[in-house]
């Protein structure tokens, strides 16, 4: 690790070479970096990440999408087409700790950088590989995109109106479930090495899935199919195993319950002010209201729509059963919860002005909050990632510039 780091946070002196892009790689660099590790994106000359272009929204040149995961980085230009390019980068693998890229599995040795020739210049080199399908197995040379994992993954089966025959009219998850879990996953992978490397000394390699990781993220839906053999069909706004337990209309809008067990249960009939609730026999235990979930479902969903929202949650949370508004993104930005933790924090941009961002949801006693610098612009930090981390001089990088390599 490096020794030196203007950076403050747990991997401050951790250097990350990332060359990832899109989403899935760039959010797992994203996690390293906001905890203070330095994070170098390689990109190529010209036009960079994919990322840089997708849109809208965009402000000026500046795309919100790559903002939204670039945060905290720096960019490094550097053409992977000319032998000098390839050499740069191995110069630099021998300098950091921390190896990203989400190449098609067989890219990356093609360019002559995969694990096997760089763990041989750089022994502790911790190097992860986030691909949409892994590194084995019949579908590894396919694309990953988070509409195909969910497909795949069977997520959007879970999803959707109830009732739906499973498998039909399938809705996918309205975030990047398919590429986010894979982000989350390697970067704890990448952590976990690097606490490895300093009891063996040794780096490793990491293989993740986009689909290995949403599909570890089906607990519920794969044990109950094991356990029944019936497909899970899609949860609609209620949840399968623990009743009542979804989304419910007020008179003037849905909110949201979770009553998850029979105690709540109790407190819940005497909010409702209908005790004989909890002595019907429909409806005595959670097994048994979730047998008899229409009919009770029918029952509170007119008891509900008597009153407004705000005078259900009013008394709801008084009696200790939660139960939350369905927040629109809007809300967020005047929940009082989401602002005292800090999640939606302002990056400032250059070119684009201030743009809000979601924030980490880390927190580590003794370490200086999260701070969020902006997305760097391709190639900024060129000049100062080759000459402080190689001593590469002036006249040497514009030899390299002239050459189309930097």
């Amino acid at each position: 690790m490096s020794s030196e780091s203007a950076r403050e946070g747990i991997l401050a002196g951790v250097r990350v070479l990332d060359l990832t892009r899109v989403l899935s790689g760039p959010f797992c660099t994203m996690l390293l970096a906001d905890q203070g590790a330095d994070v170098v994106k390689v990109e190529a000359p010209g036009r960079g990440d994919d990322a840089r272009h997708l849109g809208p929204p965009f402000r000026g040149d500046v795309s919100g999408f790559f903002v939204s995961v670039n945060r905290n980085k720096k960019s490094l230009t550097l053409n992977l087409k000319a032998e000098r390019g390839v050499d740069l980068l191995k110069q630099l693998v021998r300098r950091a700790d921390v190896f990203v890229e989400n190449f098609r599995p067989g890219v990356a040795k093609r360019l002559g950088i995969d694990y096997h020739a760089l763990s041989a210049i750089r022994p502790k080199l911790v190097y992860a590989s986030v691909s949409g399908f892994g590194q084995t197995g019949p579908y590894r040379e396919r694309p990953g995109y988070n509409i195909i994992v969910q497909a795949l993954s069977g997520v959007m089966s879970t999803s959707g109106p109830t009732g739906a025959e499973p498998g039909g009219k399938p809705y996918p998850i309205g975030v990047s479930l398919g590429d986010i879990p894979a982000g989350m996953f390697a970067a704890f992978a990448i952590t976990t090495a690097l606490y490895a490397r300093e009891r063996t000394g040794r780096g490793q390699y990491i293989d993740v899935s986009m689909l290995d990781s949403l599909v570890a993220m089906m607990e519920n839906p794969i044990v109950r199919h094991g356990m029944t053999g019936a497909p899970p069909e899609p949860f609609g706004r209620r949840h399968p195993s623990i009743t009542p337990y979804g989304i419910f209309d007020a008179a003037d809008g849905p909110i949201a319950l979770a009553v998850g067990n029979d105690r709540l249960w109790l407190r819940f009939c005497e909010v409702l002010d209908r005790p004989n609730l909890a002595q019907d026999a429909r409806f005595e235990t959670n097994a048994s209201r979730t047998e008899n979930a229409e009919a009770l479902y029918a029952l509170l969903g007119d008891l509900l729509a008597q009153r407004p929202a705000s005078s259900w949650l009013q008394l709801l949370l008084a009696a200790g059963i939660p139960a939350a508004p369905v927040n629109t993104v809007a809300d967020l930005f005047e929940d009082p919860q989401i602002e005292a933790r800090g999640m939606l924090p302002r990056v400032e941009q250059p070119g684009a002005g201030s743009i809000p961002v979601c924030g980490t949801p880390l927190r580590f006693a003794g370490q200086p909050e999260p701070t969020y610098g902006p997305a760097p612009r391709l190639g900024e930090h060129t000049h100062e990632v080759l000459a402080g981390w190689l001593g590469t001089s002036d006249a040497d990088l514009d030899s390299l510039r002239r050459d189309g390599v930097i």
